[in-house]
């Protein structure tokens, strides 16, 4: 009997020491940042539920958007007074906000993109774009590539996203106003995953912004916890683990054009939302 109970308590704390290893996560910091030591910036009740972000046109004021309404906010940080919003479309899941060249353009979570007119003006408005493939597909984050002139779409969650264990990238062409039919490329969850040292089975965007300087795709994944990095192919280089305690629910990226990131976190049920500012160090 006490041999039983020794070997039980061995097999134990084996197993325990295994699913620690497993489950042991590196946290560090791609080249000149350090995650562990942002900037704070709280956010006010109305934008508890912030989404998708884009500076403009200094790195005290942040356009916005939230996951309810149809608005775009300006969100000054040095502020404590109301932010002023612009309607531009009913309210719905909207995930993203980009600045192009030829304007401003807003996702929402099905793949739609709004191209909002009169910005900063009382006559808001927005041209909708439908995603044209079928099927249930789910959507968070976009970038404008200046060089394809298009606004890129990184898919979350789709029925052949899921089959393959990729995640896509879709282009809409800002020349045509229209979307490519197929996707430019692909993001492998099991090179990311092995990049990360976990067990990631699907990779899930919610943020993408292309940084300044160096010219590299920078992806935030909430539901994942990661921070992964890409040529401008869908070339993945690098992956970082994101402490849950700083970056609750990251769901919007930008960079000031000396290369500071600012990302996003939405408030949820543990938190206050806020937003994070990366000093930029040149390597």
């Amino acid at each position: 009997m006490y041999i039983r109970t020794l070997l039980i308590i061995s097999i134990l704390l084996h197993a325990c020491n295994t699913f620690g290893d497993r489950e042991q996560k590196v946290y560090s910091s791609p080249s000149g940042y350090n995650l562990k030591e942002p900037v704070r910036f709280r956010v006010r009740e109305s934008m508890q539920e912030i989404s998708g972000i884009e500076l403009f046109p200094d790195e005290h004021r942040i356009m916005a958007v939230n996951d309810e309404e149809g608005k775009v906010f300006e969100i000054d940080v040095t502020t404590t007074q109301p932010y002023p919003s612009w309607k531009f479309a009913k309210n719905g899941d909207y995930e993203d906000i980009c600045k192009t060249d030829s304007g401003w353009f807003v996702l929402k979570s099905n793949g739609s993109l709004f191209e909002v007119h009169g910005l900063f003006t009382d006559s808001a408005s927005s041209t909708h774009y439908k995603f044209p493939k079928d099927g249930k597909r789910e959507f968070e984050a976009t970038y404008y590539d200046r060089n394809q002139n298009a606004v890129i779409l990184l898919s979350k969650n789709s029925a052949e996203d899921k089959k393959t264990g990729q995640s896509s990238a879709f282009r809409f062409n800002l020349a045509t106003r229209t979307f490519d039919s197929t996707a430019i490329y692909h993001f492998d969850s099991r090179e990311i995953a092995k990049l990360a040292g976990n067990d990631m089975r699907f990779f899930k965007p919610s943020a993408a912004a292309i940084h300044p300087v160096e010219k590299r795709l920078y992806i935030i994944a909430s539901v994942n916890g990661l921070l992964v990095i890409s040529d401008l192919q869908g070339h993945i280089q690098e992956a970082y683990n994101l402490k849950h305690r700083l970056f609750l629910q990251p769901e919007g990226l930008a960079f000031a054009p000396d290369g500071d990131m600012y990302i996003s976190n939405e408030g949820g049920y543990d938190g206050v939302a806020n937003i994070l500012k990366f000093t930029y160090k040149h390597q």
